[in-house]
Order: structure tokens, then sequence, then C-alpha cells
């Protein structure tokens, strides 16, 4: 599509290297950050990075002897040679130690029990648990338990890497010190248990935290209350094997129905309690004081913003996975209503003997807009003199700085005008060539396009129909043999023209292509010709028709070939600019919704399907890219690929039907999957950077596409079924 602006001195080479990333850098940032957030999204909720691999014991010949003979707290901090330090918990001393939590449920019901009985104990927390139960552990800080460390995302630290280790360490502390404001010097492994269960694998693991400044704390009784044994049986496991001695209990708040735990919780205290023992943490049993310790300055501000980012990922993906299912449904909805109303379409205009009433027979006026076409025009004109219905050509040449009047004039074709004026942009080059124009019935092209013979009287047909004030043509890709045409070939084919055979059978066409539209020239007139309100003036003047009472119809087979884009560059510039005419021509007419009779149809037909299926639907499809990446690498890659392969099919089943209405071979639909991959996400990126833009008031001009000329009248004319 051919668009004019006054010319401007070209950019400086800096400059224009530089601006290519700069129109990628809004909307990658809006897509990486809404994989950020699914991926906080997924920690907290235990999706990313889960790993349910437990090591299975081996040789125990790296373990100090002392440690696999000494106590459930375990000191590595020293330096990497210095012989670790065991302790034991002192005699007729129990530490209470919950794993896993904390539960929004069951924790608070613990905490009770223990306030009720005076009692303090330790638990050890996961991250995950923590971002999403942030109420509960401020009840556990206030109520002066103690807190320890029991990774993020719960996997055997013996089978993950050092990086891993500390990753799970450091952002644990940081959800503790966005929720609490405090850090901790515990720290106890994932599927541990007593200190002599220590082996080859899961010694380098405590000296790596010792290393870091935690003390490991294992256990010497095994309650097993996860496995539900029975109260009885927890509160049996609980107990000491030797009396009076000191001891670590495991038990856990979350990871399952706790009942089992909470009632038996009080008799185990009771129980010891009776038989003279004394309750506390490890930092009060070990006389060192709490191993919680408040953070200041930059730690707690970290905390709070990576709370902060977590709790608002977790809350608001709840709403963006009703949003995408919505938007999932909306497209296949769409899906079906191309498929349905095509046949529709072609049931109605292919029927024997259908007509649009008496053939219209009477001469037309051909407008070619053009501005720095030298490389096209002669192809152009050519295809127009090859007409087979009565036209004149009048060719307006605005303000062009090439050779492109002196090519029309030189080619002297006796149906042809020309007229020259100073260069004032596409809109009002046509309503020049409308105000010049000797005919009723007028057509519209760009510069750049080649018309087969029949294109003109097929596209004025319809007008026999005195309710019809425009049509839309059927306009093609001619430069279709590379990669970029190939997926644009499939866009205007697929998308392009089997939308405007539905928007035909509900009468809300919202384009006539500039490449190839017809008007009357009444109907023109009575909107006022065309606007440079916005910079999509085909849409807009579409949208002023139909309010202006109009009928728009499609004409199949008035088939024009236009040099698409032949660059990732020119297409970004001609595509942003499209959609973010397309907004402004949206909101120009947006009081239609409001209006009655066809304008009223248009309005609350019309609008609202450009807006979910041109606009909504294509903004938010880059989400539903984001969540599959998401899903293959930290969910489940196969039923991932397996629903994006069942999308992919349901496009390809429309792709080969848009293809066989059009008379396409459609050899073109292999480059299809890259074009979904590559193509697609470019122009959600062009559209979510035109949203910016609107939303940010920026404003756009129009650009010269620079033009090749390679699409010439030996171009291949597609044969249209009957």
């Amino acid at each position: 599509m051919s668009r004019h602006q006054r010319p401007r001195r070209a950019a400086p080479l800096s400059r224009r290297l530089a601006a290519p990333p700069l129109r990628f850098f809004l909307p990658l940032t809006v897509l990486v950050t809404l994989l950020a957030l699914l991926v906080l999204r997924g920690m907290a909720n235990n999706e990313v990075f889960h790993d349910e691999r437990v090591a299975v014991s081996v040789d125990k010949g790296t373990v100090p002897p002392g440690v696999l003979r000494g106590g459930p707290i375990v000191d590595a901090r020293g330096a990497r040679n210095d012989m670790p330090v065991s302790y034991t918990i002192p005699d007729k001393t129990v530490v209470l130690s919950f794993d896993d939590g904390p539960s929004s449920k069951w924790t608070p019901k613990i905490l009770k029990v223990l306030a009720d009985k005076h009692v303090h104990a330790d638990f050890f927390v996961t991250g995950s648990m923590v971002t999403r139960n942030p109420s509960t552990i401020r009840k556990i800080v206030a109520g002066g338990h103690e807190i320890g460390l029991h990774t993020f995302t719960h996997p055997d630290l013996a089978l993950q890497t050092g990086t891993r280790l500390s990753w799970e360490l450091g952002e644990t502390q940081l959800a503790l010190a966005g929720v609490a404001g405090i850090h901790t010097s515990l720290f106890r492994p994932p599927y541990s248990s007593t200190a002599d269960a220590l082996d080859d694998w899961s010694w380098p693991v405590t000296k790596e935290v010792g290393s870091d400044g935690y003390l490991v704390a294992f256990i010497n009784k095994d309650t097993d209350d996860w496995k539900r044994p029975g109260v009885n049986a927890i509160v049996k496991a609980a107990m000491p094997e030797l009396p009076g001695q000191g001891e670590m209990v495991l038990m856990h708040d979350a990871g399952g129905n706790r009942s089992q735990t909470l009632a038996a919780l009080p008799l185990i205290i009771d129980k010891l309690k009776a038989e003279g023992y004394s309750f506390k943490t490890i930092g009060e049993a070990l006389g060192t004081g709490s191993a919680d310790t408040r953070v200041t300055g930059y730690d707690l501000w970290a905390g709070k913003a990576f709370l902060w980012c977590t709790t608002f990922s977790v809350r608001l993906m709840p709403w963006l996975v009703a949003l995408l299912a919505l938007v999932g449904i909306a497209v296949f909805l769409r899906f079906a209503l191309m498929l349905l109303l095509s046949v529709v379409h072609v049931r109605r205009t292919r029927k024997r003997g259908f007509s649009w009433g008496s053939p219209v027979t009477e001469p037309v006026s051909v407008i070619v807009p053009a501005y720095n076409e030298q490389e096209c025009i002669t192809n152009t004109l050519l295809s127009l003199a090859r007409s087979d219905h009565p036209i004149e050509v009048i060719v307006v040449d605005d303000g062009s700085t090439d050779d492109t009047a002196a090519i029309v004039e030189g080619l002297d074709l006796p149906m042809v005008r020309l007229i020259r004026q100073p260069n004032s942009g596409k809109p009002a080059a046509l309503n020049t060539g409308v105000a010049a124009a000797s005919y009723d019935l007028i057509v519209m092209m760009d510069g750049d396009t080649v018309f087969e013979p029949s294109t003109v009287r097929e596209l004025v047909q319809p007008f026999a129909d005195p309710r019809i004030g425009a049509v839309a043509g059927n306009a093609k890709v001619g430069n279709r043999d590379t990669l970029i045409g190939a997926w644009q070939h499939i866009e205007y084919v697929m998308g392009f023209n089997l939308d405007r055979r539905m928007y035909d059978v509900l009468r809300c066409m919202p384009t006539i292509p500039g490449a190839v539209g017809g008007f009357r020239r009444t109907a023109l007139e009575q909107v006022g010709g065309m606007s440079d309100d916005t910079l999509a003036e085909d849409t807009d003047v579409t949208m002023a028709l139909h309010r202006g009472g109009w009928r728009i119809v499609y004409a199949e087979k008035a088939r024009a070939w236009t040099e698409a884009p032949g660059n990732l560059r020119q297409l970004w510039s001609q595509r942003y600019r499209w959609s973010y005419g397309t907004m402004q021509a949206m909101w120009k007419h947006r009081h239609a919704v409001l209006e009655r009779g066809a304008a009223g149809h248009f309005g609350r037909v019309g609008l609202p399907f450009v807006a979910v299926f041109m606009v909504l639907t294509p903004l938010l499809a880059p989400a539903i890219d984001v969540a599959m990446v998401y899903g293959v690498v930290f969910v489940d890659p196969y039923r991932t690929l397996g629903a994006w392969f069942g999308v992919m099919a349901a496009q390809a089943v429309l792709a080969w039907w848009s293809f066989h209405l059009d008379g396409e071979k459609a050899w073109h639909l292999i480059t299809l999957p890259l074009q979904q991959v590559v193509y697609r996400v470019l122009m959600y990126m062009v559209l979510l950077q035109s949203w910016i833009t609107a939303l940010t008031g920026g404003r756009l001009r129009w650009q010269k596409l620079r033009r090749t000329g390679e699409v010439g009248l030996d171009v291949t004319m597609g044969e249209m079924p009957s």
C-alpha cells in the first residue's frame, strides 16, 4: 500500500542503525516482563524448577565420624578444612520442628495449640510457601518461634548444583525479608533425617551451606506424620528412646491433611511435660539466642520488592488465565465463524444465476495516487490499459521527487490523465482525483498495484444494487516468492480475504483495501470524501460509509496484485501504521455504537468484531505464546506442545480452506508453521507498540515504502473457481 508525505532529510547513519532495536524494545520489555511474572508465579506455586528426585544413599567415606555419631545440629561454618562441630539437644529438652510450611490452613491451628501450651518451636519454611502465606509467617515470628530455611522449591540438594543451592537459600531469605523483615541462620535440607544418614552426596551440601554461615539442623525423631499413621502412632514416634534424653522432633505443618498432626501435638506436649521435659527453640536449647535477625536497608527493600512482585504475579495470573481462556474461545469462535460464513458467502455469490442486478457497463474513473512510484507506475498503467471495462485513469502525482510524472507522460496512454499537485498526502491526492473524475463510479488503486483485465468490471458489478456504496476487491501479494512475501501471501488470503467474506455476510466490512476498492461518488460526497484524520484513510472512509447507511460488499473476482514490503523493517513500518490507524478510526467512529439503523448495526456488530479480533485478541495472543514457552520449559512439555499443535492443525485447516476458495496453490502453506512462530509474533509486537503509542499520545506520520517494481504484468494470475 503506497503512502505519501513530504520528503524529509535522511537521518544520520548512526541513528538509522540504532532505530530497529528501539522498535522492539518496548514490546519485548512487555513480553519479558510477562514471562518473568509467570516464572515468579510458578516459583510461588512450586511449578518452576520443581524436582521430585531423591538421591539414593551411598557410602559415607567423606563424612567425619564425629558428625555421624554426633547430635542433630551440625556447625560447619568454619574454614572448609576445619573439623565441623555437632551439638546435641540438652537432656530433658525437646525441640519441636515443623517442615514444609507455612500453610494458611494448618499452621495457624498449630500456632494456637503451641500458644495455649506456652511452647515455642522451630518452623523450617519453604520460600514458595512464604510468598503465598506472608501473614502466617508474621504470626510465627510474633509468637516467639524460630524460623529456619527449607529451600524455596524443596528439591533434594544432593542432586543440584552449587548455583541452585545458593539460589534456593537466597530467594528464601529474600522472601523472609520481604514478609517479616528477618533473615535466619538455620537450615534443614529437604529429605534429610538424622545426622547418621549423611553420606558422600549429602555431606558436601552441609559443608557448602556451612561455609555460607548456616547451622544445619537434622533430627532425632521422625514422627512420619505426613504418612497419616494415626494419632497414637505419631505420639509414640515422638517419645524419646531413653528416659531424659533430649531430642529434636520432626513434624509437618503443610503438604497435605495435617489433622492427625494437629490432634497429636497437644498429646505429645502434655505427655512430655508430665515427664519433666521443657520445650525450647534451637537457639534457646543451644544458648546462642535466636537464629532470626532483623534486616534493614537494601536487604529489607529488596525483599519487599520481591514479595510485591511475587504477590502481584500470583494475584494476576488467575485473571490472566481467565482472559487467555476467553481469547482462546474467541479465536476458535472466529475460526468457526470464518468457516461457516465463508461457506454462506461462496454459496450465495457462486450460485448459478447469481447477479447483483443488470450488468454494470457504464464507464469508470480509476484514480491512482502516486508518490515516487517510478519503479511501479509503468506496470500499473499498462495493466489498466488491458482492462475489458471502459475506464478513464487519473494519476495524481502528489509532489513526487523522482521521475513518476515523466514516466506517466512518456507512456502517452490515451485514457490516462496526469494531475500534479504539491505533496499533500494520500487522502488529498484521492480527493483531487475524485473531484476531477468524469464518472459516478470510482475505483481507487495504489501506484504499486497491477490489475487483471477483468478487475474493474468485476469490482463495479455490485453497484447494480443501489444500496451498495462501496466494494472491497481481492488484494493479493504479487512478490510471494520470498519467505517474507510468502508469509504475507498467507496473511492476505487466510486473514484479509477470508475475513472480508465473513464481514460481507455480517454486513459490517471494516476496511476497503487501498489497493483495490470501488466507490459510488454520491456515497463519497455524503461522507465528505477521504479524510486525513487517521493514518488508515481506507478504514476511516469505510466506517464513515457504514454510518452513512451504505452497504459494503466483497467482490472476490476483482483481483489486484500488489507489491508487499520486502523486508522486516518495511513490513514493521507498514503494519505499525495500519494498526495505529485502525485504532484511530475506531475511536473516531465510536459513537456508531449508539446510533440507529445501518450505522448502529455497524457500531454494535462491526466495531466490536474489529476491537476483539483485530486489536484485543492479537494484542493478548503473545501472552499465549509466552505461556506456551513457560509450559514447555517448566510444566508439561508434551501436553503444552500437544495443545499448540492442535491450534496449528486448526490454523492449517482454515488456511487450506481459504486457499481453496481463492484458487491458490496450497504449497505456500509449507511456511505456515514458521509464519506462526516468527511472523505472527512480529505482528503482535507491532500491535503492542501501536497500543503503547496510542496510550502515550504519540504521533505517527506516513512514510513512503521503497518499491522494486517486481510485480509486473507477467505476475501469476490465480484461477478463481467458478
